[in-house]
């Protein structure tokens, strides 16, 4: 790919070829030799970046975990996968989870990580917008569905005022949306880490707002019910590899984001190690359960039902299961 690129700037590669390059050919990978390995999706954004480092840094295979790889766009796609029973565990935030969970009865078996602080509301930067009010009437590509599309409609867009129809919504993955935003087809995106990082250091865009200060977007690992039922000792000695991954993304930052970076570079993006670790710095891994993630997930989930995109409240006594965790910790 390298010498084709050979001449072009950083602006026009990214706006002949987009970023979609980020996901071809990253299907399912044959595991190793095991009779059942976990089908484990992912996405290719940061959010699924821990998990992708789970994978690849060997952690679970010490634990005698083998895995088939889904990697994915974004994370409603996995829980999409999920629902048809395609992938048995997979990750994403909570408006996902309790659509997945009223859709295909997933169930919760931790939270790995808060990403609020890698989300963003981003504009072009000629168009000299500082504030949610001021997208009126511009377009603003969103991942129609995904957790981060759901919160900026119902909050921070309604929150400034602006209703659907207040501006154009263009559908549109979040690895695409970089791309389109240099060729200027869209005015503002709603995206993640690492295209916001890049965005911001390659001066195409400014940040009118992060998700931070409205969500600080707790991710979820969850399972199919199925999975759940037949595979009690593995989950408990996957989340013993979860708790391995937390103490390395503390004790060893460099080695994760290292490890990741070659990640994102051999898929053709350009972005310096200091960008990349700027942009990973804003994850933060702490597998486990927050004490107040009933009342924020109550929260989404009364704003789903009214907006009639579930059938009901969950029973979050069912929805999560706690005591993997609990084991986890108990033998780590």
């Amino acid at each position: 790919m390298t010498h084709r690129r050979r001449g072009l700037t950083r602006r026009q590669y990214l706006a002949t070829a987009g970023a979609s390059v980020l996901v071809a050919g990253l299907g399912a990978r044959p595991a190793f030799a095991q009779a059942a390995p976990i089908r484990q999706g992912y996405q290719v954004n940061m959010w699924g970046m821990p998990t992708y480092y789970l994978i690849k840094s060997g952690l679970l295979a010490k634990r005698g975990i083998q895995t088939e790889e889904f990697a994915v766009a974004s994370g409603n796609i996995t829980m999409q996968q999920m629902v048809a029973r395609q992938v048995d565990m997979g990750t994403y935030a909570g408006p996902s989870f309790i659509l997945g969970h009223d859709k295909g009865g997933l169930i919760g078996l931790v939270v790995v990580e808060n990403v609020g602080k890698t989300a963003r509301v981003m504009a072009r930067k000629e168009l000299g917008i500082t504030k949610v009010e001021q997208l009126r009437g511009k377009k603003v590509s969103n991942q129609t569905g995904s957790s981060t599309g759901n919160i900026f409609v119902d909050q921070i867009a309604k929150g400034a005022g602006l209703n659907k129809g207040d501006y154009e919504e263009v559908r549109m993955n979040t690895n695409d949306m970089l791309a389109a935003l240099v060729a200027k087809t869209v005015d503002a995106m709603v995206t993640v880490e690492p295209y916001n990082a890049i965005a911001e250091d390659e001066g195409i865009a400014n940040t009118i707002v992060d998700f931070y200060t409205f969500d600080k977007l707790p991710v979820f690992m969850a399972a199919t019910p199925e999975f759940v039922d037949k595979n009690a000792d593995r989950i408990v000695n996957y989340l013993k590899a979860w708790l391995d991954v937390e103490r390395e993304f503390k004790s060893n930052p460099a080695k994760v984001s290292d490890t990741i970076y070659e990640f994102y570079t051999s898929k053709g993006y350009k972005m310096s190690k200091e960008t990349f670790r700027k942009a990973m710095a804003r994850v933060e891994v702490q597998p486990g359960w927050p004490s107040d993630l009933k009342p924020y997930m109550q929260k989404h989930a009364e704003i789903l039902l009214k907006e009639k995109k579930i059938s009901a409240i969950p029973d979050w006594n069912k929805a999560f299961r706690t005591d993997f965790m609990d084991k986890a910790r108990a033998g780590a």
